[in-house]
């Protein structure tokens, strides 16, 4: 009886954190952006006609604050193309494609997110298995033990 008490417990502890883990957490953000090889692109109100050619495009949308992997927008859909902007290096500004125009966006710095790769949350969610299949593996070695115990009784 103790044993299922325990496993109920870990369990409620698991959902819990999951609940209230930090990648579950959603505000607004402070502005539209794209991010291009690892950098962030702030959307300027500027339009420009003078475009390039297409360097990359948008691999990963969501109007949702929290770290992602890749050419990311929390505000253009994954597909939306960008382009360099003739006479102006990419280091500089990008222009993104926006409804058949070009709007501009600057380069504000690097992004936190191309740290991270889907890949790690794998393996962490891998080694959480492993620890806890040994949890359970231990208890149950334990319920064996103590049962064989009452039965030689």
């Amino acid at each position: 009886m103790k044993v299922s008490k325990s496993l109920s417990f870990i369990l409620l502890i698991a959902i819990i954190f999951c609940f209230f883990s930090p990648s579950n957490k959603f505000a607004s953000w402070a502005y539209s952006f794209v991010v291009y090889e690892g950098y962030i692109y702030v959307i300027s109100e500027e339009y420009v006609t003078e475009i390039g050619k297409e360097i990359g495009h948008v691999t990963k949308y969501s109007d949702k604050e929290g770290t992602y992997y890749g050419n990311f927008s929390n505000t253009y859909k994954k597909g939306t193309k960008y382009f360099s902007i003739k006479g102006v290096s990419t280091d500089t500004a990008i222009a993104v494609e926006d409804d058949g125009r070009y709007i501009k966006a600057d380069r504000n710095g690097e992004y936190a997110g191309r740290k991270y790769n889907p890949l790690h949350l794998v393996l962490g969610g891998g080694v959480v298995l492993v620890i806890l299949s040994l949890l359970i593996f231990i208890v149950k070695k334990k319920i064996t033990s103590q049962n064989a115990s009452f039965s030689k009784k």
